[in-house]
Order: C-alpha cells, then structure tokens, then sequence
C-alpha cells in the first residue's frame, strides 16, 4: 500500500497515542473529522492497522523479568517446526517468538516475575514442549529502549 503524507502523519499520531479523539487527530492534520475516520476506516480495513492496545509498566505488574531465550530443535522438519510454533504460541509467558538464522532456530521473549518464576516456565512449560534439543538464556539488565512506534 502507498501512503500519502497525510497518512503517514495520521499513523505517527496514532502510533504515539492511539486514544486520541478523530477531532484531535483532525485538528493536528487539518482535515474533518469525517475524512480522519475515513482514513482510519481504511487502514484498519487494509490491514495496516493491526489492533489498538495499552501499553503496561511491567514493574507495576510486577512482571519486569525478561528473559531472552534461543532455542534449537533437533531437526529442521517441517513437522517439527510447526509442532513448535503451534505450542509456543500457546505460551503466556512468551510475549515475542522470532524463527532467526543462525547458531539457534528461534528467540523468544519472555516476560515473568523473576528467577523462580522462569525456572518454573522451563522446567514445566518450555522444556516440556516436543522438539528441543538446546536452550540458551540471556537476561536482560537494563531496559535501554522499547517502542512500538514504526517510522514511516
């Protein structure tokens, strides 16, 4: 899809705060209210505009231990890599599954509320699951930067 400026303009804004009103939007871009709601309309109905959601301190949910996990499955079938995915996707802990070149087959990002909450995940959900051969965590220290926001 191409997008024209003021589309591009319409999804910084969005980007930054989706709560925004369709007058506050239509204010910023200096279009009606009605032609905000209509290029909106439209880019949810492409699909470019996925979802809206909020966006939560992890420390004040008391989830602010991340982890990053490889994984290795023992073989690369495509068996295998379907099983994986269907069962990772079904894990609450993990917030982000990306299949990478490389060393390992896939990083995950998981998110808990500590050490002994991720030995848990491991010990009981993670490791449990058909087709690893080898895990390796890594975890983070400092939160340097985190955004949703895609420049366009």
């Amino acid at each position: 899809m191409i997008f024209d400026t003021v589309d591009k303009i319409l999804l910084e804004l969005l980007q930054k705060d989706a709560k925004q009103t369709t007058k506050a939007l239509s204010m910023q871009l200096n279009l009606s209210k009605t032609a905000v709601y209509e290029r909106i309309k439209k880019l949810e109905k492409e699909g470019v505009i996925k979802g809206y959601t909020a966006i939560l301190d992890k420390k004040k949910i008391n989830k602010s231990f991340v982890v990053f996990c490889h994984v290795r499955l023992v073989q690369h079938t495509k068996e295998h890599i379907v099983s994986f995915e269907q069962e990772v996707k079904k894990l609450q802990e993990v917030l982000e599954c990306y299949h990478v070149s490389g060393d390992y087959d896939y990083i995950l990002k998981v998110n808990v509320e500590g050490m002994v909450a991720y030995r848990e995940f491991m010990t009981t959900k993670l490791t449990s699951l058909k087709h690893i051969g080898s895990t390796h965590s890594i975890f983070m220290i400092e939160e340097v930067k985190n955004t949703t926001v895609v420049k366009l």
